[in-house]
């Protein structure tokens, strides 16, 4: 098997690696990321139908306070739009009661959305990478310091870098990939008990050719103490052409089929909207559980955000020359993508000061 050459190897094209691609892209290095799912954009994704609202099914929301990720779509000219909550709300506290029409309180602080769906994001820095090799359906099995350099085993190539700078969620790489010299065990330990971001979450959403909740008597905000969708939104898209509701469906649903998940979150909004929500124009789905490239199967036995920002992550490793990134070890806005793009931020400072001294 032949041995590739790269300056910079990045393990994951979810936001973090085509981010910290991006800002090396200036440096005159060599910078490859491999993916090992068959597509890029990690916890994004957004299902696009001809005519129909676009579904984000992982990373959406966005706050006026996450500067890092407002920058970066900023300096890719893309826009975003302030997410529809409506003054009142569906609220059902339990099964057994009626749901009911409560007024939200007055809050000055906004919901942004990213025009298009947030893959837009992942597309538009992707497209800035003429230079990097992003190469999907690819493993990373092991990584060994030889010498100056680290070789890194893969599925079906190994590839020799200066350094490697892994996005995946600490508990993945803890699981699937091996390191020579071994890892001091307390930085193997919070790996390993590093909660991720949405492992458990099922996303869900309909699309309908008109928003029938926007009326004085509905709402498109939905919370559900019990029942198949906890939390549900107005999903239109910013120009208000095109209509969805969309959000967060119970995780105990995950070992249903699709079609029962669907047929049960329709009985849920037939309750409230009648037969109007059944007419609907498409269903899609994200059950985070079943990817298996963005968690595993022990998390949930962790605490939500156990370890996330942990201090033992801001420094690199083999002599500076593996560090571990991602939304995970971001301490602000931890596995928002802000904490993303923030660890991005962080280890390009850290490569950049690596690279000038090398």
């Amino acid at each position: 098997m032949t041995k590739q050459d790269t300056d910079v190897l990045i393990i994951g094209a979810g936001l973090t690696g085509l981010t910290l691609a991006f800002l090396l892209k200036d440096l005159n290095i060599k910078t490859t990321i491999l993916e090992a799912n068959t597509r890029i954009g990690g916890r994004i994704i957004t299902k696009r139908n001809i005519n129909q609202a676009p579904i984000d099914l992982g990373a959406t929301w966005l706050v006026p306070q996450q500067t890092n990720v407002l920058q970066l779509l900023k300096t890719l000219n893309i826009d975003v739009f302030e997410q529809f909550y409506g003054s009142t709300a569906i609220y059902q506290p339990d099964p057994n009661k009626q749901p009911q029409l409560v007024s939200l309180p007055n809050n000055d602080s906004v919901s942004y959305r990213i025009k298009n769906g947030t893959q837009t994001l992942i597309e538009t820095l992707a497209k800035q990478l003429k230079n990097t090799s992003v190469i999907t359906e690819t493993s990373v099995l092991s990584i060994q310091l030889k010498a100056n350099l680290l070789e890194v085993q893969t599925n079906n190539q190994t590839y020799v870098s200066k350094f490697v700078i892994s996005t995946l969620p600490p508990a993945l790489f803890n699981q699937n990939i091996g390191v020579t010299p071994k890892l001091p065990d307390v930085f193997t330990n919070v790996l390993a008990n590093t909660h991720t971001w949405m492992h458990n979450s099922i996303r869900a959403g309909f699309t309908y050719k008109t928003p029938f909740w926007k009326h004085l008597q509905s709402s498109g905000t939905i919370y559900a103490n019990s029942g198949p969708l906890q939390e549900f939104y107005d999903h239109s898209n910013a120009e208000q052409s095109v209509y969805a509701l969309s959000g967060f469906m119970s995780s105990n649903l995950s070992d249903l089929s699709k079609e029962e998940r669907k047929q049960l979150a329709l009985e849920q909004l037939q309750s409230y909207y009648g037969d109007q929500a059944v007419d609907y124009l498409s269903y899609e789905e994200c059950v985070w559980k079943d990817e298996k490239h963005t968690t595993t199967t022990d998390n949930n036995f962790l605490m939500p955000q156990q370890n996330n920002g942990h201090p033992v992550f801001k420094n690199g490793l083999l002599g500076n020359k593996l560090f571990i990134a991602g939304a995970e070890t971001s301490p602000v806005f931890s596995g928002k993508m802000e904490a993303a793009v923030s660890s991005a931020i962080h280890v390009f400072n850290s490569l950049k000061a690596e690279i000038n001294s090398y």
